[in-house]
């Protein structure tokens, strides 16, 4: 018998289905392989990157490359998760390094963050950077800044012309 005619079981077909709404509704995946894991390493990553918002999920390589449209052959090494999420990617690469950088383990291979590949270099770069609130509160720190040089510019202007005032007054008071 061929393989189209036996078809496809329905439990791969509902995976399937699954593993694309999952990467379609994220904004970001990051693919790691987490090869040599224990139980409870895993969990432990697990709950810290579901505080950040994120998933971490065991992925099947073929279904994976399936439902992503890129070629992702070099990212799927050894045992293949997908850690994915629609919250700050910034602060799950800041958990994926603090847990790496412990525990030695899961190696990220790369990934996509909003439609674009990105390299495991580029995921430790992210982890770098300040979250959204810090770059938020630098940029209305660079905004206001113009302001309140304005304020204190004009302020500048207004003791001065108050000092040359007093210094008037207290001339005449002195020729009086």
């Amino acid at each position: 018998m061929k393989p189209e005619e036996k078809g496809v079981r329905p439990e791969k077909v509902s995976e399937a289905a699954e593993l694309d709404q999952r990467v379609a509704g994220a904004l970001y995946m990051i693919i790691a392989d987490y090869t040599g894991m224990d139980m409870p390493t895993t969990t432990a990553l697990k709950d810290s990157l579901r505080e950040r918002g994120a998933s971490f999920n065991v992925v099947k390589k073929t279904m994976l490359s399936r439902a992503v449209d890129a070629d992702i052959a070099e990212l799927l090494q050894g045992q293949t998760a997908m850690i994915h999420g629609d919250g700050d990617v910034v602060e799950v690469a800041k958990v994926i390094k603090k847990f790496t950088a412990k525990n030695e383990k899961p190696v990220v291979t790369g990934g996509f963050v909003e439609g674009k590949a990105v390299t495991a270099n580029d995921v430790v770069a992210l982890a770098k950077l300040p979250s959204k609130d810090v770059l938020r509160a630098q940029l209305l720190g660079t905004l206001q800044a113009p302001c309140s040089q304005l304020v204190g510019v004009m302020d500048q202007k207004v003791s001065t012309l108050v000092y040359v005032l007093s210094a008037v007054k207290e001339k005449k008071e002195q020729e009086a």
